[in-house]
C-alpha cells in the first residue's frame, strides 16, 4: 500500500475544504454577507471540478508519468490558493465597483467563477488522476473517494477550531501551501531532480515570506486596497462575520460584511430621530423597551431621552461593542454609561424564546432583509414571537426601504411580503411611509389613534429634545395623503408572506439590486416570482422523457440511466445540503464560523457511505436493485425533511449539534451512490479514470443546477416544503428510468 500516495489524497481534501471555506467567507464580504450566494458559489466550484475532473479523465489513462502529472497539477492548486484569496478581495476593484456597492446576480456568479477557477479546476482534476494512478478497478474509486472525503472532515474541524479563530486568510492558506508542497516533495521520492529542485525552492520562498511578514503584508495591502478610501481602523473575523471600521475625514463608518451599519460621532440624525421617538410616542406610557439587533451609535442615544425604565438590547455578535468601545465617541460612550442600558450578547430569536420578560415597546435594529441572518427578523414566525412578548398595549416597530416618489414592483412586494406576515399576528399595523417606511404593530388600536396633534403634546409634555420632530414636520410627516398614495402604489402586490423557510423578501432584496446593478438581467430573474411547482414538475417529466425517447432502444440505455441518477444524486447532495445549512442560519445565526464544519459533517457522512459500500460491494448479489432502492431512500429522505426541520425549532433549539449532525445521513447515501454507480457504469476495456471522469461529472452538473437555483430561487419562491418535493421528482424520475433499463446491458 503506497502510504505517501495515501496521505497525499487525504491533504488534497483537507486542502479542498479549507480553500472553498476560506474563499466563499472572503466572497460573501464582497456579497453583502447574503447566504444565498452560497448556492452560486458553491455551483461555481462544483462546474469547475467536474471540468477538471472530465478533462484529465480523459487524458490520465494515457499519461506516461502519471505522478508527475499530480504533482504539477498539486503545485498549481497551491500557488494559485494565495492569488483566489486576494482576488476574491479585490475584483471589485478589478471591475472598476466600488467595494461598498452592491452587485446583482450575473456579477456574483462571474466573479465567484473567475476567482476558484484554478483552484477548483486543478481540485477536481487531482482527482481524476489520484483514481487513475492508484486503483486498476471501478471498486477502488470509492476508496480514493473516502479518503479524500477523510482529508476534508479534518479539514473542517481544524478550520473551524484552529484555523478560524486564530489565522487570517492568508496565513491560512499560506499553511496549507506549504503542506501541499512539501507532500508533493515526498512523492517524488524517485522522481525527476528537475522538479526536486522546483519543490525545494518554493518551498523555502514560502517559508521565507512567511518568517519575514510578507504574509502579514499581503493581508494588510489586499484589505487596504478593498477599502480603497478610506484608512482601515480595524478589519476583524468573528464568529458571526466581518467587521471592518474605516475613517473617512472626521467620520468612523463600522460596516458588518460590507453593509455600513454605524456612523460615528454623527450618525443619520433623520433615522435615529424618527426610529427613536415615533415608536415610543404612539404608545401612552412607555417603560420597558427592547431593540433587537442594532441601535448602538445614535438609537439607543434618541430612546434614552424618555423617561424610561430600562433598555435592553440584544447583540448577537458582541465584537461589534468591543469595536465601538474600542473607537469611541461621545455619543456612545453616554450611551454605554448610562445604567438603563443592558447590553444582552445573545441572538434576539434566542432571547425572545428563553425570557419571561414582557416590554413597552420592540425595535429591530435591522432595516433591511438584505440575507437570511437579518431575513429571520422580518418574518410571519419572528412576529408571532415578539407578540408573546409584549405588554397590553405594547408596539412592535421596525423600517423597510421605501420611497415617496416611486415605488417600484421589487420595493411594493418587498414591503407588502413582510407586512402580510405582520397582519397575520397583529390586529392593528400603521405604516408611515417615506424613503424609508416606518411599520407599526401593536394588539392595541392606540396606534391606529395617535395623532400629529397628540405626539407634539407627549413632545412637550415629557420636554424630549430634538431638532427634527417640530409639530410642522409631524403634520407633514404622519399626513394621511402618504399613507392613501403607498396603498395605491401597493395594488396588485404579492399575496405570498415572508417566511422562515420562505424568504421571499431576500428575493426581493436581490431584484431590487439586480433592477440597480444588472437592469440587462433584472427581467430574466423576476420572471422566476411565478415559478410553482406545476411548471417545475412538468420540466422534470419532460427531461427524463427525452432521455427515455432518445435512449431506450440503445444499448447504452442502462449507462445512460445511470449517469442522470447520479446526476440526481448530486442535484440531491446540493439542494438538501444548501437547505440545511440556510436552516441553520435561520436557527442560529453563526453560518459564518461553522460552515466548514456543517460541509465536513456532510462530507463525513459521503466518506462512511463510501467506506461501507467499497468493501462490500463484490458480496451485493444485486447491485442494480440496490442502486434504485437507494434511490426511493433518497426521495423519502427529502419529503422527511421537508416536514421534519421546521419542527427543530422546537425541543431541538438549544442543540445545534444534533441539528448539524442531520448533515451526516445524507451525505452517507451519496457516498453509497457513487461507488455503487461506478461498479454498475464499468466495463473491462475502459480506464478507471474515464469511469470516475463520466460520473464525477454527472454529479456534479446536477450539483450545479441544484446551486445555482436552490439558493436564490427555489428556497426564496417556493419555500423548503416545495423545494423538497423538487428533488423528490427528480429521484421518482430518475427510478423510473432505472426500473425501464433494469434489463438493458451495460
Amino acid at each position: 500500500m503506497n502510504y505517501p500516495f495515501i496521505l497525499t489524497i487525504i491533504i488534497i481534501g483537507l486542502s479542498g475544504i479549507v480553500a472553498q471555506v476560506i474563499i466563499l467567507r472572503e466572497l460573501l464580504v464582497s456579497f453583502y454577507g447574503n447566504e444565498l450566494t452560497l448556492g452560486i458559489i458553491l455551483a461555481n466550484w462544483v462546474l469547475l471540478e467536474a471540468i477538471g475532473v472530465i478533462a484529465l479523465g480523459r487524458y490520465i489513462d494515457k499519461a506516461k508519468d502519471k505522478i508527475n502529472v499530480f504533482v504539477i497539477l498539486q503545485i498549481i492548486f497551491s500557488l494559485s490558493l494565495p492569488l483566489s484569496v486576494y482576488f476574491s478581495r479585490l475584483f471589485k476593484t478589478a471591475l472598476g465597483i466600488p467595494f461598498g456597492e452592491a452587485v446583482g446576480l450575473p456579477v456574483i456568479f462571474l466573479s465567484s467563477l473567475l476567482v476558484i477557477l484554478p483552484v477548483a479546476f486543478c481540485h477536481g482534476a487531482l482527482f481524476s488522476t489520484g483514481c487513475s494512478i492508484y486503483s486498476k478497478k471501478s471498486e477502488l474509486i470509492g476508496k480514493i473517494y473516502a479518503w479524500e472525503t477523510i482529508g476534508t472532515i479534518l479539514g473542517g474541524i481544524i478550520l473551524t477550531y484552529f484555523f478560524i479563530p486564530y489565522l487570517n486568510s492568508f496565513q491560512t492558506v499560506f499553511i496549507i501551501v506549504v503542506i501541499n508542497l512539501i507532500a508533493c516533495l515526498f512523492l517524488l521520492r524517485h522522481g525527476k531532480i528537475a522538479l526536486k529542485y522546483i519543490l525545494s525552492f518554493l518551498i523555502i520562498a514560502v517559508f521565507y515570506l512567511s518568517l519575514s511578514g510578507g504574509v502579514d503584508f499581503l493581508n494588510k495591502f489586499s484589505i487596504d486596497k478593498q477599502w480603497d478610501k478610506g484608512a482601515v481602523l480595524e478589519y476583524r473575523n468573528s464568529v458571526y462575520g466581518n467587521i471592518a471600521v474605516i475613517k473617512r475625514e472626521e467620520q468612523d463608518t463600522f460596516y458588518y460584511n460590507s453593509m455600513p451599519i454605524i456612523t460615528t460621532p454623527t450618525p443619520d440624525i433623520v433615522f435615529t430621530e424618527e426610529f427613536g421617538h415615533l415608536p415610543l410616542l404612539f404608545h401612552q406610557a412607555p417603560k420597558d423597551v427592547l431593540i433587537i439587533e442594532g441601535g448602538v451609535g445614535g438609537l439607543i442615544n434618541q430612546v434614552l431621552k424618555h423617561p424610561i425604565r430600562k433598555i435592553d438590547c440584544t447583540k448577537q455578535d458582541y465584537a461589534i461593542i468591543d469595536m465601538l468601545k474600542k473607537y469611541p465617541s461621545a455619543l456612545t460612550n453616554s450611551e454605554f454609561t448610562d445604567r438603563r442600558l443592558n447590553i444582552i450578547n445573545v441572538d434576539g430569536r434566542y432571547f425572545l424564546r428563553t425570557t419571561s420578560n414582557r416590554y413597552d415597546i420592540i425595535l429591530i435594529g435591522i432595516s433591511r432583509p438584505t440575507d437570511l441572518s437579518s431575513n429571520r427578523f422580518f418574518t410571519r414566525e419572528f412576529f408571532s414571537l415578539i407578540k408573546n412578548r409584549l405588554n397590553k398595549g405594547g408596539i412592535l416597530a421596525f423600517t423597510l426601504p421605501g420611497s415617496i416618489a416611486y415605488l417600484g414592483r421589487e420595493l411594493r412586494d418587498l414591503n407588502m411580503c413582510v407586512l402580510n406576515g405582520l397582519k397575520d399576528n397583529y390586529a392593528y399595523t400603521r405604516i408611515v411611509p417615506g424613503d424609508y417606511n416606518l411599520f407599526l404593530a401593536s394588539p392595541s388600536k392606540e396606534i391606529i389613534e395617535a395623532t400629529p396633534l397628540l405626539i407634539s403634546q407627549r413632545i412637550k409634555q415629557e420636554n424630549i429634545k430634538t431638532r427634527l420632530l417640530t409639530a410642522g414636520y409631524l403634520e407633514y410627516r404622519l399626513d394621511k395623503k402618504w399613507l392613501d398614495w403607498f396603498t395605491r402604489s401597493s395594488a396588485g402586490a404579492t399575496s405570498k408572506v415572508n417566511k422562515d423557510f420562505m424568504p421571499f423578501a431576500v428575493f426581493e432584496m436581490l431584484a431590487f439590486w439586480n433592477k440597480q446593478f444588472s437592469p440587462q438581467f433584472a427581467g430574466f430573474y423576476e420572471s422566476f416570482q411565478n415559478l410553482n411547482l406545476k411548471s417545475t414538475f412538468t420540466i422534470i417529466a419532460v427531461i427524463a422523457l427525452i432521455i427515455y425517447l432518445t435512449s431506450h432502444k440503445k444499448q447504452r440505455f442502462k449507462r445512460t440511466a445511470i449517469a442522470y441518477s447520479i446526476a440526481t444524486t448530486g442535484f440531491f447532495g446540493m439542494l438538501i445540503n444548501l437547505i440545511l445549512v440556510f436552516s441553520f442560519q435561520i436557527f442560529y445565526g453563526n453560518l459564518y464560523h461553522n460552515i466548514g464544519l456543517l460541509l465536513s459533517i456532510f462530507m463525513a457522512g459521503i466518506a462512511a457511505g463510501s467506506i461501507f459500500i467499497t468493501y462490500r460491494i463484490n458480496g451485493l448479489k444485486n447491485k442494480l436493485r440496490f442502486f434504485i432502492t437507494l434511490e426511493v431512500i433518497m426521495a423519502a429522505f427529502s419529503y422527511l425533511s421537508a416536514l421534519a426541520i421546521p419542527k427543530l425549532a422546537g425541543p431541538l433549539f438549544h442543540l445545534p449539534l444534533v441539528f448539524m449532525l442531520a448533515g451526516f445521513i445524507p451525505g452517507v447515501f451519496i457516498g453509497l451512490a457513487f461507488p455503487l454507480a461506478s461498479s454498475l457504469y464499468f466495463k473491462k476495456e475502459e480506464g478507471t479514470g474515464s469511469v470516475s471522469g463520466a460520473l464525477y461529472c454527472s454529479d456534479l452538473i446536477g450539483g450545479w443546477i441544484a446551486g445555482i437555483l436552490g439558493g436564490v430561487v427555489f428556497l426564496p419562491v417556493l419555500g423548503l416544503f416545495n423545494t423538497c418535493l423538487i428533488i423528490v421528482m427528480f429521484k421518482l424520475s430518475s427510478c423510473l428510468l432505472l426500473l425501464a433499463a433494469n434489463k438493458k446491458p451495460i
